[in-house]
């Protein structure tokens, strides 16, 4: 075999074959000292190459590979008889299987002189777990064992065993043994070689290249070890002699198997119900002689599933598996429950009444019986039995005519073994005394808890109706529930609430002879809080108070009503105030505000199911002192404009949307107005916020023209800018107002109205509120 590191050329590799003078195969070997070890132990193998191969030169190089791996630290060495030798060692030797190489290192590659395989492996444990079964239709004992963990090695195992006398030491036939097929734990001797009622030693040997171990000695007789085949069950067939089985019993028979008819036995019969999860319930020690039993204490109308498994007995044996499943139903017993029921009444004509009757199965024990149907009927006091049925259904409640004059029908549940026992109905008279502070409190999202004060007298029970509160076309479905102690103050509802509904709750005292009257109450299981809160609108504003007002959102269903308001307001000084009002209320004036003061305001709606914000509000109170005539106050630097205007100069834009126009105002002397500097007074050069500002010539006398504004957020328009950019946004929020118009007065964007010192006062606010924003106009405009 040629194998190199490098890529050799086929005329490469023929040539160094010629040159060496015998077969690679005879120029070296590899001594092992054991072909198989122990897995992690030391091993040391050497590779000698003999005489003839010395003219493959003085500085050949043996080299070792593993598998494809090439392995360091081999030791190379000249012998004197002129062998050349290398000696590798594998301190703990971890492969279970490898393949060892020794090589020569020539040229360019590497040339293989010999291979040998090691092997690793464990000594095998001792087999545990050994067992043996009789089979009497194989007619041979069947043992079988636990191996043990992997050896790694090829292990053979041995089942051996020896007939004895006595305490089973002493060894009187010998047994042929027993060799298992390959990868099999089991084993069987042959009928042949075996004594039934003679004791047995029987053990088992493993053996592999390291070592051999044997089992615990097993000893037996073989006829105890013997296992029946299961027997065969049939569901046993009534007969006119044999009355059929009670409610809860099952019948059945069974058949041995036939090998097995002269060995004495006991069987083993386990049920379980098919429907669930339940458990098997054993009934033992049944005599296999009879070959058929009554199960009874079973649940009536109810599937079950049985099996039967049977031993030797009394001498020693084994249980023999489990019988195929047979399936059986126990017969039905008439409903035994108790009837709750309820009633309405509806007089359809003087001698005629609509009754629709409703009832609930409350079962009185677990084995209740199946219902399949209810009966209604009615049974006139004049007569000895009753008239035929009213109602025959399978629903929980039916509607029938009597005559005024009837008190009573009887109800039953029938299934088909027989009827439940007769549930009288007495329609009682309301003439008892009625519940007390009938109260309720939603628990979670899907109960509600409704309690009452008893009256008194105690009555002996109650009844609880509850459906949505909100007519509906196809009206509504009620669901009840009767409380049957008198004493009780309350129950919680939980079947078919669902939340963000009104549930109309209705209770009513059933007392020995009369009922009281029905005492309602609306709730809800759980309230959702409203999309939005009301608007907020400010109706006045003067200079230390602000009137608001708004329109309380209407009534809905699924939402609480509010419990209160609360009114918040925060100063430019991020100062807070609250105040609570309460559920009634749709305005409130705001007191011991700042003048000329900005402040934002908002409303806050609660209930006791949730809490919602209102819309915010920004306002700014009136500036103090009254305006001189040609003098207008303003709250933030903004610009005068005249007509007559020249091409730079500016106007002003309306503040209101209400006025899209621009106007440049007529002035007695043809002159345009100046923006001027704040000041304190008429003519002072200081600045300061809610200053006048001078005009430079007389005012007119004032007409009643457009409306001006009062805003609740300022503008502010700064001078314009050269060359023109692009329109400017401004945001804004004002109310409008009629206001006089000044020939040669300009217009300011304050807060403040007009000063008296017009002439005229100005009207009343109109009810027009804006807010939004728009474009501010630059550039030069033509009177």
């Amino acid at each position: 075999m040629v194998a190199g590191l490098g890529a050799w050329s086929l005329a490469g590799a023929v040539l160094i074959i010629l040159l060496l003078p015998r077969s690679l195969e005879e120029c070296g070997y590899i001594s092992l000292p054991a072909p198989i070890i122990r897995l992690g132990d030391p091993i040391t193998v050497s590779c000698i190459i003999n005489q003839n191969c010395t003219s493959l030169g003085p500085e050949s190089q043996i080299r070792w590979k593993l598998d494809t791996e090439l392995q360091p630290g081999g030791r190379q060495q000249h012998l004197p008889n002129g062998t050349l030798q290398s000696t590798i060692t594998f301190p703990h030797f971890n492969y279970s299987r490898a393949l060892l190489s020794c090589c020569l290192h020539w040229g360019n590659g590497l040339q293989i002189l010999d291979q040998a395989e090691l092997q690793a492996g464990y000594p095998p444990p001792p087999p545990y777990n050994l067992s043996c079964l009789l089979n009497l239709t194989t007619n041979s004992l069947k043992c079988q064992w636990e191996p043990g963990p992997d050896t790694h090695l090829s292990t053979h195992f041995t089942l051996k065993s020896f007939k004895s006398r006595g305490n089973f030491q002493t060894q009187e036939d010998s047994i042929p043994d027993c060799v298992p097929e390959d990868g099999q734990n089991h084993c069987s001797i042959p009928r042949k070689h075996l004594q039934l009622y003679q004791n047995m030693s029987i053990w088992v040997q493993a053996k592999n290249a390291l070592g051999t171990s044997t089992s615990p000695k097993l000893c037996l007789v073989p006829m105890d070890m013997v296992k029946l085949e299961p027997p065969t069950l049939w569901a046993l067939e009534p007969s006119p002699e044999v009355a059929p089985p009670q409610p809860g019993c099952l019948r059945l028979r069974w058949e041995t198997w036939k090998p097995s008819l002269h060995i004495e036995q006991k069987c083993e019969l386990r049920h379980q119900p098919q429907r669930g999860e339940s458990s098997w319930d054993l009934v033992g020690a049944l005599p296999s002689r009879s070959l058929q039993y009554e199960l009874c204490g079973l649940l009536p109308s109810t599937a079950y599933t049985l099996q039967m498994r049977c031993t030797r007995w009394p001498l020693p044996g084994r249980w023999s598996d489990w019988s195929p499943r047979l399936e059986l139903t126990t017969a039905q017993q008439p409903p035994i429950v108790r009837l709750d029921t309820w009633w309405r009444q509806r007089q359809l004509d003087p001698r005629t009444v609509d009754v629709q009757l409703f009832w609930k199965p409350m079962p009185l024990q677990e084995d209740s019986g199946q219902i399949q149907g209810y009966l209604v009927s009615w049974r006139p006091s004049d007569q000895a039995e009753a008239d035929p049925i009213l109602c025959n259904t399978t629903e929980l409640n039916c509607t029938f005519q009597l005559p005024s004059e009837a008190r009573e029908v009887v109800l039953v549940a029938y299934n088909a073994a027989g009827t439940s026992r007769p549930t009288p109905v007495v329609f009682l008279e309301s003439r008892g005394p009625p519940l007390r502070r009938l109260r309720t409190t939603a628990r979670d999202p899907h109960s509600l808890w409704v309690g009452w004060e008893p009256p008194s007298p105690r009555p002996r029970g109650y009844v609880i109706e509850w459906g949505l509160g909100t007519p509906s076309p196809g009206g509504n479905p009620m669901t009840w529930r009767m409380e049957h102690n008198g004493s009780i103050a309350g129950t919680l509802l939980q079947e078919n609430i669902k939340p963000f509904q009104l549930y109309k709750i209705t209770v009513t005292a059933l007392y020995q002879d009369a009922k009281g009257p029905s005492q309602h109450i609306y709730a809800y299981s759980q309230e959702m809080a409203p999309s939005h809160g009301p608007e907020l609108h400010l109706r006045h504003i003067g200079k230390t108070w602000a009137q608001l007002e708004w329109v309380p959102e209407a009534p809905e269903l699924g939402k609480s009503p509010l419990t209160h308001y609360t009114i918040f307001w925060t100063n430019a000084q991020d100062q807070s105030f609250s105040t609570v009002l309460n559920a009634s209320s749709h305005g409130f004036v705001l007191r011991g505000l700042e003048p000329a003061s900005l402040y934002h305001v908002h409303l806050m709606a609660v209930s006791q199911a949730w809490t919602t914000n209102s819309t915010s509000l920004t306002l700014m109170t009136l500036a103090l002192g009254r305006i001189p005539s040609g003098q207008v106050f303003q709250t933030q630097p903004t610009a005068v404009w005249v007509p007559g205007c020249q091409p730079s100069q500016q106007k002003i834009p309306s503040s209101c949307p209400a006025f899209g126009t621009l106007a440049c105002h007529p002035s007695p002397r043809s002159q345009c107005w100046k923006r001027k500097r704040r000041s304190q007074g008429p003519g002072s050069p200081s600045q300061g916020p809610g200053s006048p500002m001078t005009a430079q010539g007389p005012a007119a006398t004032p007409l009643w023209s457009r409306p001006m504004c009062s805003r609740g957020t300022q503008e502010y328009l700064p001078p314009r800018p050269s060359p023109s950019p692009a329109p400017v946004t401004r945001s804004f929020m004002c109310r409008c107002w009629a206001a006089p118009r000044a020939q040669g007065l300009g217009t300011t964007s304050a807060a403040t109205p007009l000063s008296p010192s017009w002439g005229a006062s100005p009207p009343a606010p109109s009810p027009m509120r804006t807010s939004g924003s728009r474009q501010a106009p630059w550039g030069p405009q033509n009177p």
